[in-house]
Order: C-alpha cells, then sequence, then structure tokens
C-alpha cells in the first residue's frame, strides 16, 4: 500500500507523514513550488522539504505552478482571504495536481498535515470539505494529524490504516505537534507563514500587476521580489535594487527590451527599467537610481542606460527620498 503525502517540509507535514509511516503505509510526496513561494519563488525546489524528505526516507517530487495558477490569482471561484491570497483554490488546483501524481505512482490516497481551525481560510471544516469536493478526492484524502475530529476516510473504512493510530489534533497550537516532534527525534523549522499574498505590501503590487497589466505573467511575478518598485506611468515600472545582491538579481533578470541604469562612477544602486522606452521617464528613473547614489542632493551625477546595445549617459540632479516614495507601489521602504 502506498501514499502520496504533500510535503512543505513544516512541523505538520512531516508528522503527517510519520504517522502514516508508523502504520506500515509506504510513502512518496510531492512539494510545490510557486511564484509565491517564500522559500524557493518559481524555480528548483524547497530545501526545507528536501531535508524533511531526506530525515524520513522518502522519495519526493517537486511540482511547479504555472501560468494556469496565475489564472486562479486573478479570479479565484471561491475568493480571497485578508489579501489576494485564494486559499480554498490554491488547495484545489495543488489537490488536483497531487490526485494526477497519485496516477502516476500507484499511491491509493493523498496524505497532508493540514489541522482542523489552525488555518482560518483553508483549514475549516467546511472548507476542507470544499477541497475534497471539488479536488475530485473526496474521502481519499486522510488528515493523520485530526483525524479524529473528521468523518473516516476511504483509507480507513478499508481497513488500509487503523484510526486507533490516528491523532485529535485541533486549532492554532504547535505543543502537541513540538512533543511528537521530539519523540520521533525529527528536526523541523520555526512555524512560519510561507505564502507572500498574505502580505499586505505583497498583496498591493499583485494588485498593481493585475490594474496595469490586466493579467499576471510568471516574469513580472518573479520581479515582484526585488527592489524598490516603483511606478513612473501606466505602461513603466522600475525596480531599484535595495544591496548588491538585488542589484545583481536585477542585473541577471533584465531582458532585452529592459533598462539597466546605474552610475558609473559613483557607489549606489542598479535599476530596472520595464516598460516602453520613454526619454521623459528615463530621466526620472536615472534622477531616482542617482537619489540612492552616493551623491550630494545638490551635485549632477552621470546616469548610464543600457539597453541591448544603445547605451545612454543621462546628466541629472538626484531626485530626493521623500519625492520618491509618492511613486512607490506600496508606501513601506
Amino acid at each position: 500500500m502506498k501514499a502520496l503525502a504533500l510535503l512543505s517540509g513544516g512541523l505538520d507535514s512531516m508528522l503527517a507523514v510519520k504517522t502514516v509511516q508508523e502504520a506500515g503505509i509506504e510513502v512518496e510526496a510531492i512539494n510545490f513550488t510557486s511564484p509565491f513561494c517564500r522559500c524557493s519563488g518559481a524555480a528548483g525546489g524547497c530545501g526545507a522539504a528536501a531535508s524533511a524528505a531526506s530525515q524520513l526516507g522518502i522519495k519526493l517530487h517537486y511540482q511547479g505552478c504555472g501560468e494556469d495558477y496565475l489564472r486562479l490569482v486573478e479570479n479565484p471561484p471561491h475568493g480571497y482571504g485578508r489579501r489576494m491570497n485564494p486559499c480554498l483554490d490554491c488547495r484545489i488546483h495543488k489537490f488536483q495536481l497531487a490526485k494526477q501524481k497519485m496516477d502516476e505512482i500507484g499511491a491509493s490516497f493523498l496524505v497532508t498535515g493540514e489541522v482542523v481551525d489552525q488555518r482560518p481560510n483553508s483549514q475549516r471544516k467546511d472548507a476542507l470539505d470544499i477541497v475534497e469536493r471539488d479536488s475530485g478526492l473526496r474521502g481519499y484524502i486522510l488528515r493523520p494529524l485530526s483525524a479524529k475530529h473528521l468523518r473516516p476516510t476511504i483509507p480507513e473504512e478499508q481497513g488500509w490504516i487503523d484510526r486507533q493510530r490516528l491523532l485529535d489534533i485541533k486549532g492554532r497550537g504547535r505543543r502537541q505537534q513540538m512533543d511528537l516532534a521530539e519523540g520521533y527525534g525529527l528536526d523541523y523549522p520555526c512555524p512560519a507563514g510561507g505564502c507572500l499574498l498574505t502580505y499586505e505590501e505583497y498583496s498591493q503590487k499583485i494588485k498593481d500587476l493585475i490594474r496595469h497589466n490586466g493579467r499576471l505573467d510568471l516574469r513580472s511575478v518573479n520581479l515582484l521580489r526585488f527592489g524598490r518598485q516603483l511606478r513612473l506611468s501606466p505602461e513603466v515600472k522600475i525596480f531599484i535594487g535595495k544591496d548588491e545582491a538585488e542589484n545583481e538579481q536585477l542585473r541577471n533578470l533584465a531582458q532585452p527590451q529592459d533598462y539597466l541604469l546605474e552610475a558609473p562612477d559613483v557607489a549606489g544602486p542598479v535599476t530596472l527599467y520595464v516598460g516602453p522606452r520613454d526619454e521623459r521617464l528615463l530621466n526620472l528613473a536615472a534622477a531616482m537610481t542617482a537619489g540612492y547614489a552616493s551623491v550630494p542632493p545638490d551635485q549632477s551625477v552621470a546616469v548610464q542606460a543600457t539597453s541591448g546595445a544603445e547605451r545612454l549617459m543621462l546628466d541629472v540632479q538626484p531626485m530626493p527620498r521623500p519625492e520618491i516614495r509618492n511613486y512607490f507601489i506600496y508606501h513601506v521602504e
């Protein structure tokens, strides 16, 4: 008998796997990556999930959430949480992908670390029922940590797993889970929210993208992780690096039609200009770049703007930072 587990790498998902393993079930795991994961972004895999899989001795599959997932974020059938987080539709989407993986590897049921009433949007009993119904997995989702607060699943009814081995954890507290992890000798990361869509600042940036671009795309969403973000016009947006690591990220993310701006003779940021060429806005972006460079406010400085083979030298006065902040998409620096 084999089960597929959703493995975030956090405490609850690790304990769910361990509980099922202790009942003699073979487990493989799946980890979902998306542009909104705090740990991994759109590419690669989650380090916490890889570490958890290694501790648990299970095979780990990675599954990316792409453009179809962005359509859900734009218009989720079940609505948003407090921010731009479409929690129910996100779970349904991931469970549907997990169902495909179950069929591929020959797993008989799905295991998750969900705990009843731990999260207000997606872990209420009615929300769990909606996810089961709409994912096409009714009866096949085992939640070992809260199983005794839920109706028996098909794995329990069929005798694949003994219900008495399952747990009765409920609510937001983590003491029971921590005690269990200590008993199993598991190392785990500190509990923390993993989705950027639950943060106010990030949600405002997503709303700005939808308002001006009409729809989300992976490149635009991935850029939201970097730099101070400013809207210069409905079509033009800039990203000003906050440190050398972000400067390098912006250099790497620039496409041939974008402009990269920096003052070559002084220490300062790299600015990524995304949108159609506009001389006035390029000069505005250059002044903002100089505003974060090591330049006295009353002294002009040369800022180089590069796009493909084009190189411009723009002589500008640094814009005062209070003025720059008027262009921020979200007014927190």
